[in-house]
């Protein structure tokens, strides 16, 4: 029976009242089925969309834990200080070491002008003096295999100020490429009354 004849027939039996209601309850069905028909098509594009979500949450979670097992982990052991000794005898008779290095930090202890026995050399001559000085220095340097072209820091300390600057230009036959950092100051006395100047120097080389 189709939906006309049945209100066709309800006009005969029934009050207009009872036919509106019946239109309405048909229309409200009607509505319902389209909307479960929508569903019916959304639903599973909605799991299809959040089954792949969840696959690549775990693909990528498992690349992750690869990569993570490939990471090593890297511990830096301090490196222990490398001492030198120019003139063990004497610098153990004064009481310290002539160099050391740490890593890529080299220290050099200050220099004056002595022999292999301690004793001062070119005295009243701050040239000279300033050239021993700096044939020390280059020997400290040579052994952890550095030059004057690594050296950061330079320290001069000298009795004789004026003197040291009238030999001064020494210095540019020692530093050919750039002059390091540092300072120059005059002191009322050195380790012995005949040494007119001391020289210290920090380097620094990466390997």
């Amino acid at each position: 029976m189709t939906e006309k004849t049945c209100i066709l027939n309800l006009k005969a039996k029934n009050s207009q009242e009872d036919i509106d209601r019946l239109v309405t309850r048909r229309l409200v069905v009607g509505k319902f089925k389209g909307k479960i028909m929508k569903y019916k098509t959304i639903i599973p594009a909605v799991m299809i969309t959040l089954a792949l979500a969840i696959g690549c949450a775990e693909q990528d979670a498992q690349q992750s834990n690869v990569q993570m097992s490939d990471v090593k982990t890297v511990t830096e052991i301090p490196e222990a200080p490398e001492y030198f000794l120019l003139r063990p005898e004497v610098e153990k008779a004064y009481g310290y070491s002539h160099a050391v290095r740490i890593g890529n930090d080299l220290k050099i202890s200050g220099a004056v002008s002595m022999d292999d026995s301690g004793n001062p050399t070119a005295a009243d001559d701050m040239e000279q003096q300033i050239k021993n000085v700096y044939a020390d220095l280059g020997k400290v340097l040579a052994h952890y295999g550095y030059s004057f072209d690594d050296v950061i820091v330079e320290n001069v300390f000298t009795t004789d100020m004026a003197a040291f600057l009238e030999a001064a230009a020494y210095r540019n036959s020692v530093y050919t490429n750039h002059f390091p950092t540092g300072s120059w100051l005059e002191v009322k006395g050195l380790a012995l009354p005949e040494f007119m100047i001391e020289i210290e120097l920090e380097a620094h080389k990466a390997r």
